[in-house]
């Protein structure tokens, strides 16, 4: 009876994780489970402040095919003990601690004691756009100790004191986060490689011509003096892979357009002055990246 109670009460609790961060599934670890769930939303700030003891909650790549990936989590341990695994990586998070885990790849936490955590959804575009070139480390835990993180948790909690931020304040919020932790999310090499200079390089001729229609693969290793496999394998040595990291930086620009363009402006000639050709295509893309459509996204910031 005692563990049929406690099943109805976990099974409760994961709904309304699923409903408020995103397809898990899970199971808990003893009948001393118990779990809580607070969310806050502040137009861009999304988060939500968990409690829970004897679970274990998992993210399997069933679990991502069925919902949106276009998120990472920026955790933020505010008591106990939690262990956050992702890929090789595992972070035993303590009070104060920072991790990372990306919405896109399996990933497991596991609570054996009480633990009180706040889980920040942060679009994916935003902290992209911020470590473009860089490999996003995720399940590596940000010491307590150190003086951004301290910065970053003081930031959020001011945050979430001012439900009423509007678009533009809340995502300002966000990106702070983020430009305080890069330091620490991004490591690089003090002097960078030939192969860095290389895609830099690359990078720059992607933004140089972003606008034009023959920005392919195979124009990009040409003007940079390589093959296109040796282009394909210097994206995936990233984490990129070429044809969607246009795409995406395409999108980007849009949505920095939108956040000005006036009403009258149409959507399809935003799409089209950055590349996109189609309109179904470019408005059928922006929504997968940002989770609403641009008319939408326009209105929001408006």
């Amino acid at each position: 009876m005692a563990e049929s109670q406690t099943n109805e009460r976990f099974d409760r609790w994961l709904g309304n994780i699923n409903r408020a961060c995103g397809q898990f599934s899970g199971q808990f670890l003893a009948e001393g489970f118990h779990g809580s769930l607070q969310e806050y939303h502040a137009n861009a700030m999304k988060l939500s402040m968990v409690n829970i003891a004897h679970a274990r909650l998992l993210r399997t790549q069933r679990e991502i095919d069925g919902g949106n990936d276009a998120w990472f989590y920026t955790v933020f341990q505010l008591d106990g003990e939690a262990v956050m695994e992702q890929g090789d990586s595992q972070a035993l998070m303590r009070r104060g601690d920072i991790t990372l885990i990306d919405a896109s790849r399996p990933s497991r936490f596991t609570y054996s004691q009480t633990a009180r955590q706040i889980s920040l959804l942060v679009p994916r575009h935003l902290l992209e756009q911020n470590l473009r070139t860089g490999v996003i480390p995720c399940a590596q835990r940000l010491d307590a100790g150190m003086p951004v993180v301290k910065m970053s948790q003081r930031l959020l909690h001011e945050s979430m004191k001012n439900p009423t931020l509007n678009v533009g304040e809340s995502e300002a919020a966000l990106e702070a986060i983020i430009c305080l932790l890069r330091p620490v999310l991004q490591v690089r090499d003090a002097v960078p490689s030939k192969r860095e200079k290389q895609l830099d390089r690359v990078m720059g001729l992607i933004d140089n011509n972003i606008q034009s229609e023959d920005l392919r693969p195979e124009w990009i290793a040409s003007e940079a003096g390589m093959s296109v496999r040796s282009l394909y394998r210097m994206f995936a040595d990233k984490g990129l892979v070429v044809a969607q990291y246009i795409k995406n930086r395409r999108l980007d620009l849009c949505a920095q357009a939108l956040r000005t363009a006036n009403s009258s402006e149409k959507l399809a000639g935003i799409g089209y002055h950055w590349g996109f050709t189609d309109h179904s295509h470019f408005s059928t893309a922006f929504k997968l990246r940002f989770g609403i459509s641009p008319g939408e996204y326009r209105k929001r910031w408006q």
